[in-house]
């Protein structure tokens, strides 16, 4: 595909330098005559000329352009090659500095424009210095320039007219049709996405809240130069989506900044409109949990539904797991179950890469889920 590609643009190039070039050849050819510079001004000879200049010129333009072709498509591959990790805030950003600095050089080469020639010159001059100086001023003070429109957009809301904002779930109170109470989704659970399953099985329903300005985290996420975090942004709003059109919830979302909340954290303001909507907060932040909790409001921790939700195993059962690596303890083998509970067995280093049937001993649990422990009772021969 790429060599078609390239074969196009060659004819293309060709056709298009060909027709330059003849064009070319014509001007030289009728300067020279105009001047005088060509000894013979009987008509045959002008136009031998002529059709030699034309000539001349369009075979150096069909010779030159596959040169050409190749030096614009380095270019170009180098130009995507460095724009790769650039997000569009930054070319936003840019362009805006750009266009600041290039304003600000036509203003300033206005009294030069009459300089007989020099005045194009300096002009042209501060032009590519005022617009690179614009480009680079606005990059490094992206954020400032970010929190300038936030702080006009909170301007626009301070001086236009007072409306206190009544949450959605206290609409259906009015109404007479109350329901579950309204749950506030943070970056992590919707990057985490297990809530969107949660919610299609139908355990989960109501009122889903989602405050601007945890909107506003993942997209800057999504728009990280980090390709990591760039695909776990985009698969958190990938979740909300796919949220909004599950039957038993509906998702609200909530224009309230953190500054409108008095707090200088997305952790902090999500805890802060959780007590002010009297809402609980579904989160996977082991912190954020804790915080929460601390200060009152109720926390859907969905690792700790998804720990509750784990098959209890009692000592005596036989369970058949894959030992995959050796354990902290001198020949304990680790293997882990379907539902991801680790394994730990007694003596089952030998058996690492073989499947072996298990007889629990006993389970433990931790903060990061259930651990069993157990003894080798056979191999299992594939």
């Amino acid at each position: 595909m790429a060599k078609k590609v390239r074969k196009v643009l060659v004819v293309f190039g060709r056709s298009l330098f060909v027709f330059i070039g003849a064009i070319t050849g014509y001007e030289i050819a009728f300067v020279l005559i105009s001047n005088k510079m060509w000894p013979w001004e009987n008509v045959p000879h002008v136009i031998v000329l002529y059709l030699l200049s034309v000539i001349l010129f369009s075979l150096i333009g069909y010779m030159v352009t596959p040169l050409i072709v190749r030096v614009l498509s380095f270019i170009g591959l180098y130009l995507e090659k460095s724009m790769e990790g650039i997000s569009w805030r930054d070319i936003s950003v840019a362009i805006f500095g750009l266009v600041a600095g290039l304003f600000v050089a036509n203003l300033a080469a206005l009294p030069f424009t009459n300089l007989p020639g020099v005045g194009s010159y300096i002009a042209i001059t501060l032009n590519i210095f005022l617009g690179y100086l614009g480009v680079r001023l606005f990059l490094s003070h992206k954020d400032e320039i970010a929190s300038m429109w936030t702080s006009i957009g909170g301007l626009k809301n301070r001086f236009g007219k007072p409306k206190k904002e009544k949450y959605f779930h206290e609409e259906l109170l009015e109404t007479g049709q109350e329901g579950p109470s309204p749950k506030i989704l943070d970056t992590s659970v919707i990057i985490d996405g297990r809530i969107l399953d949660i919610a299609a099985t139908g355990f989960v329903e109501g009122v889903f809240i989602l405050p601007k300005f945890v909107l506003n985290e993942l997209q800057s996420i999504a728009d990280s130069t980090d390709p990591l975090r760039r695909t776990k942004g985009r698969r958190g709003l990938d979740v909300i989506k796919e949220l909004q059109r599950v039957r038993n919830v509906s998702v609200h979302i909530v224009g309230k900044s953190v500054n409108d909340l008095g707090v200088d954290s997305v952790d902090a303001g999500i805890v802060a409109l959780a007590k002010d909507m009297g809402a609980k907060i579904v989160t996977t932040d082991y912190n954020l949990n804790k915080i929460a909790q601390i200060q009152g409001v109720e926390v859907l921790n969905v690792n700790e539904l998804a720990n509750a939700l784990k098959p209890i195993l009692l000592p005596g059962e036989n369970v058949i797991v894959d030992l995959i690596r050796e354990g902290k303890e001198p020949k304990q083998g680790v293997g882990y179950l379907d539902d991801g509970t680790m394994l730990v067995v007694e003596d089952g280093e030998r058996y690492i890469g073989s499947r072996v049937e298990v007889t629990i001993t006993s389970m433990l649990q931790t903060p990061a889920g259930r651990m069993a422990f157990g003894r080798v009772k056979r191999e299992v021969k594939p």
